[in-house]
Protein backbone atom coordinates (compact mmCIF):
# COMPACT_ATOMS: atom_id res chain seq x y z
CA UNK A 1 0.00 0.00 0.00
CA UNK A 2 1.15 3.53 -0.82
CA UNK A 3 0.58 4.60 2.77
CA UNK A 4 3.35 2.23 3.89
CA UNK A 5 5.93 4.42 2.09
CA UNK A 6 4.57 7.77 3.32
CA UNK A 7 6.19 9.72 6.09
CA UNK A 8 4.15 10.56 9.20
CA UNK A 9 3.95 14.19 8.04
CA UNK A 10 2.62 13.14 4.63
CA UNK A 11 0.04 10.90 6.31
CA UNK A 12 -1.09 13.82 8.46
CA UNK A 13 -1.53 16.09 5.45
CA UNK A 14 -3.45 13.42 3.53
CA UNK A 15 -5.79 12.90 6.48
CA UNK A 16 -6.44 16.65 6.74
CA UNK A 17 -7.21 16.79 2.99
CA UNK A 18 -9.71 13.92 3.25
CA UNK A 19 -11.44 15.54 6.24
CA UNK A 20 -11.66 18.93 4.45
CA UNK A 21 -13.20 17.28 1.39
CA UNK A 22 -15.78 15.53 3.54
CA UNK A 23 -16.66 18.75 5.38
CA UNK A 24 -16.92 20.72 2.12
CA UNK A 25 -19.19 18.11 0.55
CA UNK A 26 -21.48 17.62 3.57
CA UNK A 27 -24.96 19.21 3.36
CA UNK A 28 -25.44 22.58 5.09
CA UNK A 29 -28.38 23.25 7.44
CA UNK A 30 -30.99 25.64 6.10
CA UNK A 31 -30.24 28.08 8.93
CA UNK A 32 -27.06 28.26 10.94
CA UNK A 33 -27.33 29.40 14.57
CA UNK A 34 -24.53 31.90 15.21
CA UNK A 35 -24.18 31.23 18.93
CA UNK A 36 -24.58 28.28 21.30
CA UNK A 37 -27.53 29.83 23.12
CA UNK A 38 -29.84 32.74 22.57
CA UNK A 39 -32.41 34.18 24.95
CA UNK A 40 -35.93 33.20 23.76
CA UNK A 41 -38.31 35.95 22.72
CA UNK A 42 -40.64 35.34 25.68
CA UNK A 43 -37.70 35.63 28.08
CA UNK A 44 -36.70 38.93 26.48
CA UNK A 45 -40.21 40.26 27.00
CA UNK A 46 -40.15 39.09 30.61
CA UNK A 47 -36.79 40.75 31.22
CA UNK A 48 -38.12 44.00 29.72
CA UNK A 49 -41.19 43.86 31.97
CA UNK A 50 -39.09 43.37 35.09
CA UNK A 51 -36.82 46.27 34.12
CA UNK A 52 -39.83 48.57 33.70
CA UNK A 53 -41.19 47.47 37.06
CA UNK A 54 -37.85 48.03 38.77
CA UNK A 55 -37.65 51.52 37.29
CA UNK A 56 -41.18 52.31 38.46
CA UNK A 57 -40.35 51.01 41.95
CA UNK A 58 -37.73 53.72 42.37
CA UNK A 59 -34.79 51.36 42.73
CA UNK A 60 -33.75 47.73 42.65
CA UNK A 61 -36.91 45.69 43.15
CA UNK A 62 -35.32 42.24 43.20
CA UNK A 63 -31.94 40.93 44.43
CA UNK A 64 -31.62 43.66 47.06
CA UNK A 65 -28.42 43.32 49.08
CA UNK A 66 -29.40 42.39 52.66
CA UNK A 67 -26.93 42.47 55.53
CA UNK A 68 -26.94 40.49 58.75
CA UNK A 69 -29.51 37.95 59.90
CA UNK A 70 -32.70 37.33 57.91
CA UNK A 71 -35.24 37.47 60.75
CA UNK A 72 -38.18 39.79 61.48
CA UNK A 73 -35.84 42.61 60.55
CA UNK A 74 -33.18 42.97 57.87
CA UNK A 75 -30.63 45.59 56.93
CA UNK A 76 -30.52 46.94 53.37
CA UNK A 77 -27.99 49.65 52.68
CA UNK A 78 -27.71 51.73 55.83
CA UNK A 79 -31.27 51.17 57.03
CA UNK A 80 -33.06 48.51 59.07
CA UNK A 81 -36.41 47.27 57.75
CA UNK A 82 -39.24 45.22 59.22
CA UNK A 83 -38.83 42.08 57.16
CA UNK A 84 -41.65 40.06 55.58
CA UNK A 85 -39.49 38.34 52.96
CA UNK A 86 -38.07 35.65 55.23
CA UNK A 87 -39.09 31.99 55.54
CA UNK A 88 -37.47 32.03 58.98
CA UNK A 89 -40.84 31.13 60.49
CA UNK A 90 -39.64 30.12 63.95
CA UNK A 91 -36.72 32.54 64.18
CA UNK A 92 -34.25 29.65 64.37
CA UNK A 93 -31.89 30.86 61.65
CA UNK A 94 -29.48 33.00 63.62
CA UNK A 95 -30.39 31.33 66.91
CA UNK A 96 -27.27 30.94 69.03
CA UNK A 97 -27.81 27.24 69.77
CA UNK A 98 -28.47 26.38 66.13
CA UNK A 99 -25.45 28.35 64.92
CA UNK A 100 -23.23 26.71 67.54
CA UNK A 101 -24.29 23.26 66.31
CA UNK A 102 -23.26 24.20 62.77
CA UNK A 103 -19.89 25.53 63.95
CA UNK A 104 -19.17 22.41 65.99
CA UNK A 105 -20.04 20.23 62.98
CA UNK A 106 -17.53 22.15 60.86
CA UNK A 107 -14.83 21.65 63.48
CA UNK A 108 -15.55 17.92 63.65
CA UNK A 109 -16.45 16.99 60.05
CA UNK A 110 -15.42 19.95 57.88
CA UNK A 111 -17.60 21.92 55.49
CA UNK A 112 -18.26 19.15 52.96
CA UNK A 113 -18.65 15.36 52.90
CA UNK A 114 -17.01 15.38 49.44
CA UNK A 115 -19.20 12.88 47.58
CA UNK A 116 -22.50 11.05 47.76
CA UNK A 117 -23.13 9.13 50.94
CA UNK A 118 -23.27 5.82 49.06
CA UNK A 119 -19.85 6.53 47.51
CA UNK A 120 -17.88 8.00 50.39
CA UNK A 121 -19.78 6.98 53.50
CA UNK A 122 -22.04 9.10 55.66
CA UNK A 123 -21.67 11.00 58.90
CA UNK A 124 -23.64 10.25 62.07
CA UNK A 125 -25.39 13.60 61.62
CA UNK A 126 -27.12 12.33 58.48
CA UNK A 127 -28.76 9.39 60.22
CA UNK A 128 -29.62 11.45 63.30
CA UNK A 129 -31.36 14.08 61.18
CA UNK A 130 -33.30 11.52 59.15
CA UNK A 131 -34.39 9.71 62.31
CA UNK A 132 -35.53 12.98 63.88
CA UNK A 133 -37.58 13.88 60.80
CA UNK A 134 -39.16 10.41 60.60
CA UNK A 135 -40.15 10.57 64.27
CA UNK A 136 -41.61 14.06 63.82
CA UNK A 137 -43.76 12.79 60.93
CA UNK A 138 -44.66 9.47 62.55
CA UNK A 139 -43.30 7.28 59.75
CA UNK A 140 -40.60 4.64 59.48
CA UNK A 141 -37.73 6.29 57.62
CA UNK A 142 -36.53 9.42 55.83
CA UNK A 143 -33.98 10.34 53.16
CA UNK A 144 -32.43 13.82 52.97
CA UNK A 145 -31.22 15.69 49.87
CA UNK A 146 -29.16 18.85 49.36
CA UNK A 147 -32.02 20.94 47.92
CA UNK A 148 -35.81 21.08 48.02
CA UNK A 149 -36.37 21.67 44.30
CA UNK A 150 -34.15 18.75 43.37
CA UNK A 151 -35.89 16.52 45.90
CA UNK A 152 -39.27 16.81 44.19
CA UNK A 153 -37.78 16.65 40.72
CA UNK A 154 -35.60 13.58 41.25
CA UNK A 155 -38.03 11.56 43.40
CA UNK A 156 -41.09 12.07 41.18
CA UNK A 157 -39.01 11.71 38.03
CA UNK A 158 -37.45 8.47 39.28
CA UNK A 159 -40.43 6.66 40.79
CA UNK A 160 -42.89 7.09 37.93
CA UNK A 161 -42.81 6.54 34.17
CA UNK A 162 -44.78 6.48 30.90
CA UNK A 163 -47.23 3.83 32.17
CA UNK A 164 -48.25 5.99 35.14
CA UNK A 165 -50.58 8.90 35.89
CA UNK A 166 -49.71 11.94 38.01
CA UNK A 167 -52.43 14.37 39.08
CA UNK A 168 -51.12 17.53 40.73
CA UNK A 169 -52.77 20.64 42.14
CA UNK A 170 -52.94 23.44 39.57
CA UNK A 171 -50.99 25.72 41.97
CA UNK A 172 -48.24 23.17 42.61
CA UNK A 173 -44.66 24.36 42.90
CA UNK A 174 -42.50 24.35 39.77
CA UNK A 175 -40.36 21.53 41.21
CA UNK A 176 -43.37 19.21 41.24
CA UNK A 177 -44.25 20.02 37.64
CA UNK A 178 -40.62 19.57 36.64
CA UNK A 179 -40.60 16.13 38.27
CA UNK A 180 -43.73 15.21 36.32
CA UNK A 181 -42.05 16.16 33.04
CA UNK A 182 -38.90 14.23 33.94
CA UNK A 183 -40.91 11.09 34.72
CA UNK A 184 -42.56 10.92 31.30
CA UNK A 185 -45.83 9.99 33.01
CA UNK A 186 -49.21 11.29 31.91
CA UNK A 187 -49.44 14.40 34.10
CA UNK A 188 -52.61 16.46 34.59
CA UNK A 189 -53.40 19.38 36.90
CA UNK A 190 -56.65 19.41 38.84
CA UNK A 191 -58.43 22.58 40.07
CA UNK A 192 -56.78 24.06 43.14
CA UNK A 193 -57.65 22.27 46.39
CA UNK A 194 -60.62 20.61 44.71
CA UNK A 195 -60.69 17.00 45.93
CA UNK A 196 -64.07 16.49 44.26
CA UNK A 197 -62.64 17.30 40.83
CA UNK A 198 -59.71 15.00 41.60
CA UNK A 199 -62.16 12.21 42.41
CA UNK A 200 -63.81 12.64 38.99
CA UNK A 201 -60.46 12.62 37.16
CA UNK A 202 -59.35 9.44 38.91
CA UNK A 203 -62.67 7.76 38.23
CA UNK A 204 -62.27 8.54 34.52
CA UNK A 205 -58.58 7.75 34.08
CA UNK A 206 -57.21 5.54 36.86
CA UNK A 207 -57.79 2.15 35.20
CA UNK A 208 -55.66 3.09 32.18
CA UNK A 209 -52.44 3.32 34.19
CA UNK A 210 -50.16 1.21 36.34
CA UNK A 211 -49.51 3.63 39.22
CA UNK A 212 -51.37 6.84 39.98
CA UNK A 213 -49.84 9.62 42.10
CA UNK A 214 -51.66 12.59 43.60
CA UNK A 215 -49.47 15.53 44.66
CA UNK A 216 -50.63 18.34 46.95
CA UNK A 217 -48.94 20.83 49.28
CA UNK A 218 -49.40 21.37 53.03
CA UNK A 219 -49.49 25.15 52.61
CA UNK A 220 -49.53 26.85 49.22
CA UNK A 221 -46.84 29.51 49.15
CA UNK A 222 -48.69 32.02 46.97
CA UNK A 223 -52.02 32.02 48.79
CA UNK A 224 -51.24 30.60 52.21
CA UNK A 225 -54.20 28.21 52.10
CA UNK A 226 -54.38 24.63 53.36
CA UNK A 227 -55.90 21.59 51.58
CA UNK A 228 -58.49 19.32 53.20
CA UNK A 229 -56.04 16.48 53.78
CA UNK A 230 -58.56 13.92 55.13
CA UNK A 231 -60.67 14.28 51.98
CA UNK A 232 -57.64 13.83 49.71
CA UNK A 233 -56.66 10.70 51.66
CA UNK A 234 -60.16 9.29 51.22
CA UNK A 235 -60.08 9.94 47.46
CA UNK A 236 -56.66 8.40 46.97
CA UNK A 237 -57.71 5.27 48.88
CA UNK A 238 -60.90 4.96 46.84
CA UNK A 239 -58.94 4.84 43.59
CA UNK A 240 -55.85 2.95 44.82
CA UNK A 241 -53.58 5.90 44.16
CA UNK A 242 -50.51 7.13 46.01
CA UNK A 243 -50.48 10.50 47.81
CA UNK A 244 -47.49 12.84 48.11
CA UNK A 245 -47.64 15.95 50.33
CA UNK A 246 -45.10 18.76 49.94
CA UNK A 247 -44.70 20.34 53.38
CA UNK A 248 -42.19 23.05 52.50
CA UNK A 249 -44.35 25.77 54.10
CA UNK A 250 -46.28 23.66 56.61
CA UNK A 251 -43.53 21.88 58.57
CA UNK A 252 -42.87 23.84 61.75
CA UNK A 253 -45.97 25.95 61.06
CA UNK A 254 -49.07 23.74 61.20
CA UNK A 255 -49.92 21.46 64.10
CA UNK A 256 -49.71 22.06 67.83
CA UNK A 257 -46.00 21.17 67.96
CA UNK A 258 -45.09 22.16 64.39
CA UNK A 259 -45.41 18.62 63.06
CA UNK A 260 -47.12 19.85 59.91
CA UNK A 261 -50.42 19.26 58.15
CA UNK A 262 -50.66 15.66 59.34
CA UNK A 263 -50.62 16.81 62.95
CA UNK A 264 -52.92 19.72 62.09
CA UNK A 265 -55.68 17.33 60.90
CA UNK A 266 -54.77 14.43 63.17
CA UNK A 267 -54.53 11.91 60.32
CA UNK A 268 -52.73 8.58 60.34
CA UNK A 269 -49.32 9.52 58.87
CA UNK A 270 -49.13 6.16 57.06
CA UNK A 271 -52.11 7.20 54.94
CA UNK A 272 -49.75 9.55 53.08
CA UNK A 273 -47.32 7.55 50.92
CA UNK A 274 -44.63 10.23 50.50
CA UNK A 275 -44.07 13.11 52.90
CA UNK A 276 -41.79 15.74 51.41
CA UNK A 277 -40.40 18.89 52.98
CA UNK A 278 -37.56 21.38 52.99
CA UNK A 279 -35.06 22.40 55.65
CA UNK A 280 -34.54 26.01 54.58
CA UNK A 281 -37.60 27.50 56.24
CA UNK A 282 -38.68 26.54 59.75
CA UNK A 283 -35.55 24.44 60.20
CA UNK A 284 -32.92 27.11 59.56
CA UNK A 285 -30.78 25.20 57.09
CA UNK A 286 -30.76 24.08 53.46
CA UNK A 287 -31.96 20.88 51.80
CA UNK A 288 -34.97 18.67 51.27
CA UNK A 289 -36.29 15.32 52.44
CA UNK A 290 -38.82 12.60 51.70
CA UNK A 291 -40.19 10.22 54.31
CA UNK A 292 -42.43 7.17 54.36
CA UNK A 293 -42.29 3.42 54.74
CA UNK A 294 -39.01 1.57 55.10
CA UNK A 295 -39.25 -0.30 51.77
CA UNK A 296 -39.70 2.86 49.70
CA UNK A 297 -36.94 4.75 51.52
CA UNK A 298 -34.55 1.81 51.07
CA UNK A 299 -35.26 1.78 47.33
CA UNK A 300 -34.68 5.55 47.03
CA UNK A 301 -31.49 5.41 49.06
CA UNK A 302 -29.91 3.05 46.55
CA UNK A 303 -31.41 4.20 43.25
CA UNK A 304 -32.74 7.78 43.09
CA UNK A 305 -30.26 9.84 40.98
CA UNK A 306 -30.50 13.02 43.06
CA UNK A 307 -29.21 11.09 46.07
CA UNK A 308 -26.90 8.46 44.58
CA UNK A 309 -25.09 10.82 42.21
CA UNK A 310 -25.14 13.98 44.31
CA UNK A 311 -23.05 15.08 47.27
CA UNK A 312 -24.35 14.33 50.74
CA UNK A 313 -25.71 17.17 52.85
CA UNK A 314 -22.90 19.28 54.30
CA UNK A 315 -22.15 18.80 58.03
CA UNK A 316 -23.12 22.36 59.08
CA UNK A 317 -26.43 22.13 57.19
CA UNK A 318 -27.28 18.75 58.71
CA UNK A 319 -26.30 19.90 62.20
CA UNK A 320 -28.24 23.17 62.05
CA UNK A 321 -31.41 21.43 60.83
CA UNK A 322 -31.11 18.80 63.53
CA UNK A 323 -30.59 21.42 66.24
CA UNK A 324 -33.53 23.48 64.93
CA UNK A 325 -35.97 20.55 65.00
CA UNK A 326 -34.93 19.59 68.53
CA UNK A 327 -35.22 23.20 69.68
CA UNK A 328 -38.69 23.46 68.16
CA UNK A 329 -39.81 20.44 70.17
CA UNK A 330 -38.21 21.78 73.34
CA UNK A 331 -39.73 25.25 72.89
CA UNK A 332 -43.23 24.71 71.45
CA UNK A 333 -44.07 28.30 72.34
CA UNK A 334 -42.29 29.33 69.13
CA UNK A 335 -44.97 27.57 67.06
CA UNK A 336 -47.68 29.03 69.26
CA UNK A 337 -46.30 32.56 68.86
CA UNK A 338 -46.00 32.16 65.09
CA UNK A 339 -49.64 31.09 64.88
CA UNK A 340 -50.67 34.01 67.10
CA UNK A 341 -48.77 36.52 64.96
CA UNK A 342 -50.16 35.18 61.67
CA UNK A 343 -53.75 35.07 62.94
CA UNK A 344 -53.45 38.54 64.45
CA UNK A 345 -52.09 40.03 61.24
CA UNK A 346 -54.71 38.28 59.11
CA UNK A 347 -57.54 39.44 61.36
CA UNK A 348 -56.31 43.04 61.41
CA UNK A 349 -55.92 43.04 57.63
CA UNK A 350 -59.44 41.74 57.07
CA UNK A 351 -60.90 44.28 59.49
CA UNK A 352 -59.10 46.99 57.52
CA UNK A 353 -60.87 45.80 54.37
CA UNK A 354 -57.78 44.22 52.79
CA UNK A 355 -58.08 41.15 50.56
CA UNK A 356 -56.04 38.30 52.06
CA UNK A 357 -57.51 35.73 49.68
CA UNK A 358 -57.83 32.18 50.98
CA UNK A 359 -54.99 32.40 53.51
CA UNK A 360 -55.76 30.51 56.71
CA UNK A 361 -53.83 28.76 59.50
CA UNK A 362 -50.50 29.44 57.72
CA UNK A 363 -47.80 32.10 58.02
CA UNK A 364 -48.19 33.15 54.36
CA UNK A 365 -50.50 36.15 53.91
CA UNK A 366 -51.06 37.84 50.53
CA UNK A 367 -52.50 41.31 50.12
CA UNK A 368 -54.23 40.90 46.75
CA UNK A 369 -54.61 44.10 44.72
CA UNK A 370 -55.40 42.64 41.32
CA UNK A 371 -52.93 44.46 39.04
CA UNK A 372 -49.16 44.75 38.89
CA UNK A 373 -48.80 48.53 39.07
CA UNK A 374 -50.61 49.03 42.41
CA UNK A 375 -48.51 46.22 43.88
CA UNK A 376 -45.28 47.94 42.87
CA UNK A 377 -46.62 51.24 44.21
CA UNK A 378 -47.48 49.59 47.54
CA UNK A 379 -44.04 47.98 47.70
CA UNK A 380 -42.41 51.39 47.20
CA UNK A 381 -44.60 52.99 49.88
CA UNK A 382 -43.75 50.25 52.36
CA UNK A 383 -40.06 50.38 51.54
CA UNK A 384 -39.96 54.14 52.02
CA UNK A 385 -41.44 53.62 55.48
CA UNK A 386 -39.04 50.90 56.60
CA UNK A 387 -41.02 47.77 55.66
CA UNK A 388 -39.72 45.14 53.25
CA UNK A 389 -42.38 43.06 51.42
CA UNK A 390 -42.08 42.15 47.75
CA UNK A 391 -44.79 42.23 45.07
CA UNK A 392 -45.77 39.03 43.26
CA UNK A 393 -46.92 39.88 39.76
CA UNK A 394 -47.64 38.39 36.34
CA UNK A 395 -46.48 35.90 35.05
CA UNK A 396 -45.83 34.33 38.47
CA UNK A 397 -49.54 34.84 39.19
CA UNK A 398 -52.37 35.90 36.84
CA UNK A 399 -52.45 39.66 36.24
CA UNK A 400 -55.79 39.95 38.06
CA UNK A 401 -54.32 38.22 41.12
CA UNK A 402 -51.17 40.33 41.64
CA UNK A 403 -50.33 40.84 45.28
CA UNK A 404 -47.81 41.85 47.89
CA UNK A 405 -46.94 38.71 49.84
CA UNK A 406 -45.89 38.65 53.48
CA UNK A 407 -44.25 35.85 55.46
CA UNK A 408 -44.84 36.06 59.19
CA UNK A 409 -42.32 35.03 61.84
CA UNK A 410 -42.63 34.18 65.51
CA UNK A 411 -40.23 37.10 66.08
CA UNK A 412 -42.49 39.83 64.70
CA UNK A 413 -43.76 42.17 67.40
CA UNK A 414 -47.29 43.51 67.85
CA UNK A 415 -45.98 47.00 67.10
CA UNK A 416 -44.48 45.83 63.79
CA UNK A 417 -47.68 44.05 62.76
CA UNK A 418 -49.93 46.99 63.63
CA UNK A 419 -47.70 49.50 61.84
CA UNK A 420 -47.64 47.34 58.72
CA UNK A 421 -51.41 46.87 58.49
CA UNK A 422 -52.06 50.58 59.06
CA UNK A 423 -49.55 51.57 56.39
CA UNK A 424 -50.92 49.10 53.84
CA UNK A 425 -54.47 50.17 54.54
CA UNK A 426 -53.67 53.87 54.08
CA UNK A 427 -51.63 53.20 50.93
CA UNK A 428 -54.27 51.23 49.03
CA UNK A 429 -57.29 53.45 49.82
Amino acid sequence: MLAEYMSSEEKRRLLEKILRERIDSSPRPAKIVQSLWKMPDDALLLEKQFRILEQSSGGQLFFAQSEGLNTNVTRIGNRTYVNYCSYNYLGLSGNEEVSLAAKEAIDRYGTSVSASRIASGERPLHQELETELAVMLGVEECVTFVGGYGTNETVIGHLFGPDDLILYDSLSHASIQSGCKLSGAAARPFPHNNWEALNVLLAEQRERYRYALVVIEGVYSMDGDVPDLPQFIEVKKRHQAMLMVDEAHSSGVLGKTGGGIGEHFGVNPHDVDIWMGTLSKSFASCGGYVAGNKELMYYLRYTVPGFVFSVGMSPPNAASALAAIRLMHREPERVTQLRRNANRFRDMAKKAGLNTGNSEHSAVIPIILGRSEPCVTLYRKLFENGIYALPIIYPTVPENASRVRLFLSSLHTDEQLEKTVKLISSAVK
